[in-house]
């Protein structure tokens, strides 16, 4: 176990676990298998009563909010279906938690996520989601450099790409927080709150 501690105001922070993209062929770990996990960690910060943060990604749908800017890999065109931003339900419902709506690939800026997690005296935050290397990478240096704990809930995520989801545990993750599995946290966030 790389994680150490987790701080008394810390906050679980999910990205994009949303229709569209949690049906995605996602590796190592499934979709389905990232929101379970995700799933185990909302339940146990919830009862808590610690923050649950569901960021999710969504656009206009005339495509006028996208990010702009040249970039050598495609992007998806065409209109995005029906429903494709909708948090799954089976973390969605709660009414204390906070939802966000990023409009780029980390959940910091454009949102008031920062404020929010301030506001209720947050000082570390524990990443969950899709896609590793993208929302939740993006997320954790964005964290890292407003001055966060970073925790990362490393068999609670996934990537399309799984060298890019490798790389990013391996290579980027330890720069910026501390990696731990489901379990590891849970046990933590047990001794820390009990």
């Amino acid at each position: 176990m790389t994680v150490t501690a987790l701080d008394p105001r810390t906050a679980l922070v999910v990205i994009d676990l949303q229709a569209g993209i949690v049906a995605a062929p996602t590796q190592p770990h499934t979709g389905a298998e990232v929101v379970t996990r995700t799933a185990e960690l909302a339940d146990a910060f919830r009862a808590r009563d610690l923050p649950v943060v569901l960021v999710r990604v969504s656009f206009a749908a005339d495509g006028a909010d996208t990010v702009p800017g040249r970039t050598e890999a495609s992007r998806p065109g065409g209109t995005l279906p029906e429903g494709w931003d909708v948090v799954v339900g089976e973390l969605a419902g709660h009414p204390g938690d906070i939802t966000v709506t990023k409009r780029n690939w980390g959940a910091f800026h454009g949102t008031d996520l920062d404020v929010q997690l301030r506001r209720r005296g947050v000082t570390q935050i524990v990443l969950t989601g899709i896609a590793t290397s993208i929302g939740v990478e993006s997320t954790a240096r964005a964290a890292h450099e407003h001055g966060y704990h970073v925790t990362l809930a490393t068999d609670a995520m996934s990537d399309l790409d799984a060298e890019a989801h490798r790389s990013s545990l391996e290579r980027v993750f330890p720069r910026l927080g501390e990696r731990g599995s489901t379990a590891e946290i849970l046990e933590l966030l047990a001794k820390a709150h009990d």
